[in-house]
């Protein structure tokens, strides 16, 4: 048993590994569910990123008019069961790059606002080939108020390491995003690249708050099993790297709103950290308050499903109240502020009073501060959580996406 396992058991309090099985409830319970999510997934790309671990094949215009036309019909299917309208927190589109069904995004949005209230707005995942002025234009008619764009890094050595080209004219995108404002434009980048230095990193942050962004997302390249680059950032490397981003950001005055993220003027976007969830479309993922489910990654087999009235679920895993303990307090962790009262609002049962010992171990160990009886992770901490996550990535969800990849429905898996 490998030290992730040993953690796991002992959060836990059980050697029971998370056990994902071939069911599904048709009809799915998430009406008394509060601060409850929306995601949807567009798999299709013009092109596929070697670097990018997330569902996606390349655009055909048949298969995405039918892909399209199953998501609505999901979104029918799982919805209409409730009854009445929910009132949700926001709704992302992610992929994938959605725009390239940019003709059917208020369609989807039109869909989904049968059934749900939405009080925190709309956020779009973007490639920079996305950024027109009709794509701007259409994507405010359908009320998008977030848009988070895959810019990656702005220096052409590190783009030509990702696979990727140069191709974005600044002075064109500073014009469109002060004639298409939206409430939040986020620019997404990633450190640990071989050959990136602290210069090219401050630069590509420089230029992304230039460009009219107020969030910015700095993810690290992780060596996922199927990607297999020439040469590689040692874990030391990517630590130096980030301190020094942090330090930068903190002599900006920007706002650390997670691990990755800083802000200014109050943007803010994020997918994850949200207690419960409903995702739709292939490989999408939903997070009820005793369960985890994931729909199939393949697309032909997502829209034959759906086709026949069935919901394309590949795999759920009927949580224990424990491991949702878990799951809630990693991904509340990733906002950088753990609230006792929260915890204690959705399970009933104190946070000292299950992980009194754990939290108390932590601040010993400087992961932690406590003020006002709230948990603020440390810079020390945002690092371990930073290394936690990596092996958690590698160790669960590499794993589980690969079987995803290869078998449309799986019978079981263990993690």
């Amino acid at each position: 048993m490998n030290w992730i396992n040993l953690a796991r058991a002992w959060l836990t309090r059980t050697k029971k590994p998370f056990i994902f099985l071939s069911e599904y409830d048709q009809k799915l319970d998430y009406l008394s569910l509060d601060n409850l999510g929306l995601y949807i997934h567009i798999p299709f790309c013009a092109k596929i990123c070697s670097f990018c671990p997330y569902c996606k094949t390349v655009y055909q215009k048949e298969l995405a008019d039918n892909y399209i036309n199953a998501l609505i019909k999901e979104i029918h299917l799982v919805s209409k069961q409730v009854g009445s309208k929910k009132q949700v927190t926001s709704l992302y589109f992610g992929g994938g790059t959605p725009c390239l069904c940019i003709d059917s995004i208020k369609k989807i949005i039109d869909a989904i606002k049968q059934y749900f209230i939405i009080t925190d707005g709309i956020g779009i995942e973007l490639h920079p080939q996305d950024l027109t002025e009709d794509v701007l234009k259409q994507l405010k008619q359908a009320q998008i108020t977030k848009i988070s764009i895959g810019i990656q890094s702005f220096d052409e050595k590190c783009l030509s390491f990702l696979g990727r080209k140069n191709e974005l004219d600044i002075l064109k995108l500073n014009n469109l995003l002060m004639k298409y404002p939206f409430e939040t434009v986020s620019m997404d980048l990633i450190f640990g690249i071989p050959g990136q230095t602290f210069e090219s990193l401050k630069k590509d942050f420089e230029i992304a708050f230039e460009c009219h962004a107020n969030h910015v997302a700095i993810y690290p390249l992780i060596e996922f099993s199927f990607y297999k680059p020439e040469q590689k950032t040692t874990l030391r490397q990517k630590r130096k790297l980030i301190n020094k981003i942090l330090d930068y950001c903190q002599q900006k005055g920007y706002k650390r709103t997670s691990i990755w993220t800083f802000s200014k003027d109050n943007g803010h976007y994020s997918s994850m950290t949200r207690q419960n969830f409903l995702g739709f479309g292939c490989s999408a993922t939903t997070l009820l308050r005793n369960q985890f489910k994931i729909n199939t990654f393949d697309v032909q087999e997502y829209i034959n499903r759906i086709n026949n009235n069935c919901l394309p679920t590949a795999l759920t895993c009927r949580l224990t109240k424990r491991q949702r303990m878990i799951y809630y307090l990693f991904w509340t962790a990733y906002s950088t502020v753990i609230n006792p009262q929260d915890f204690e609002n959705y399970f009933g049962e104190s946070l000292h009073k299950n992980y009194g010992f754990e939290f108390f171990l932590a601040r010993v160990l400087g992961f932690l501060r406590k003020k006002n009886n709230i948990y603020y992770l440390t810079k020390r901490g945002t690092y371990y959580y930073y290394y936690f996550e990596r092996f958690y990535t590698l160790s669960y969800i590499d794993k589980m996406w690969n079987i995803l990849r290869k078998q449309s429905f799986p019978q079981k898996i263990e993690l």
